[in-house]
């Protein structure tokens, strides 16, 4: 069955709840999109691999197959398939557990409907990104090889740090998304960051003069008590 049915994305809630389930399914049919749900792990295991989704909405804690190994199957299964985890469990062990699963994307309940929308279109987005056989992501005149670990930039070459390559490879299977010095901290640099650190600041500076300098169009943008957005402007 093709991934897109008369232009309509279709999209997997695997959610035990039948409360929680209904309010995203109904959410998202008001939005255009499909939405099959399941309330257990098993038969999500079973229907993600009989259909191709365009994406999955997993809560962690659910009956047979947990989250977590759900995840790890779908992902074993089709790499591509982007997974929003969806949980009461907020910790940030439980985010890196989440994001070692294999997710995408982590949001905790309670959520705003809207807040989860906007997720799933940078997802879908991500989902988009030009990708070839040598492992590229390309996003407007920005390359990323990931094989080879070389940014370039117009034809330009950009080097970069182990670490700078890093932050950048999140910015870009993030772009247009509002992330926030917590998110970033917790995705580059995990556990062993210490947040009271002006770290994060200082390697987006260093990454955004690399970058952007000499180019009309910038890519990094600050949002004032916010955060960083990675996009074109």
């Amino acid at each position: 069955m093709n991934t897109i049915r008369n232009g309509i994305m279709r999209i997997l809630i695997v959610e035990d709840e039948p409360k929680v389930a209904a309010f995203i399914k109904k959410g998202l049919e008001e939005n255009h999109y499909e939405a099959d749900v399941v309330y257990d792990g098993r038969n999500a295991e079973k229907l993600a691999f009989q259909y191709n989704y365009n994406l999955v909405i997993v809560d962690i804690i659910i009956p047979f197959i947990n989250g977590l190994d759900l995840c790890r199957n779908l992902k074993q299964q089709n790499p591509g398939i982007p997974v929003l985890m969806l949980t009461a469990l907020g910790t940030t062990e439980d985010k890196l557990l989440g994001f070692d699963a294999g997710a995408d994307d982590y949001l905790v309940k309670p959520f705003e409907f809207r807040e989860l929308l906007a997720r799933i279109k940078v997802l879908l987005k991500n989902a988009n990104l030009k990708h070839d056989s040598i492992n590229r992501i390309i996003f407007a005149d920005l390359e990323l090889d990931l094989d080879k670990k070389v940014a370039r930039r117009g034809g330009q070459t950009i080097e970069l740090t182990a670490k700078e390559f890093t932050l950048l490879e999140y910015f870009m299977r993030n772009n247009g998304r509002v992330l926030s010095r917590n998110d970033i901290a917790e995705k580059v640099w995990e556990t062993s960051f210490d947040f009271g650190t002006n770290v994060v600041d200082v390697y987006v500076n260093f990454l955004r003069k690399k970058l952007d300098k000499g180019f009309e169009k910038k890519l990094i943008h600050t949002r004032i008590g916010m955060g960083y957005i990675f996009q074109e402007g």
